[in-house]
């Protein structure tokens, strides 16, 4: 075992997943733009088609933002025409979300932008690496309360 003086900071995980995470993250925000989205605009649009939260604040609870923060994004998303804004028939003082059908298709090429860029992150492992990978991520995200994958028997790419 190291002594924790002969590791550096540079080889430690939370450095490394810094790193490329920040780096992943350029990249996608770079593919969005194309759309006039955010990674988070995706996020709101992700919740609301697997039907985890309907009002603006279980949404920013899912999410892990501010509501005031859901509320702006809401605004752009609603301004694209990708969601719209109905009054609970249950409680007219809350509004709830709803995904349009141009927000499924956004979401979709969205989707599809993130797969492709996983391709390319992980073209150089081999298939045993691509499904270790995936199965080392679930076991992280899992452990810190992130949902689960929906199909996570598919096989990695």
């Amino acid at each position: 075992m190291s002594a924790v003086n002969d590791v550096k900071w540079v080889e430690t995980l939370t450095f490394r997943f810094g790193v490329l995470g920040a780096l992943v993250a350029d990249r996608y925000a770079q593919e969005l733009a194309e759309h006039d989205l955010k990674p988070k605009h995706v996020g709101l649009l992700s919740v609301l088609d697997a039907g985890l939260g309907a009002s603006q604040l279980e949404i920013a609870k899912l999410m892990r933002v501010a509501p005031s923060l859901v509320v702006s994004l809401a605004d752009h998303l609603e301004a694209a025409g990708a969601v719209e804004r109905l009054r609970d028939p249950a409680d007219r003082r809350r509004q709830v979300l709803s995904l349009t059908d141009r927000g499924r298709d956004l979401l979709a090429r969205c989707t599809a932008r993130a797969l492709a860029l996983d391709a390319e992150l992980t073209a150089g492992l081999t298939p045993a690496q691509r499904a270790a990978l995936h199965a080392a991520f679930d076991r992280l995200a899992a452990a810190h309360g992130l949902p689960p994958r929906e199909h996570p028997d598919a096989s990695p790419r």
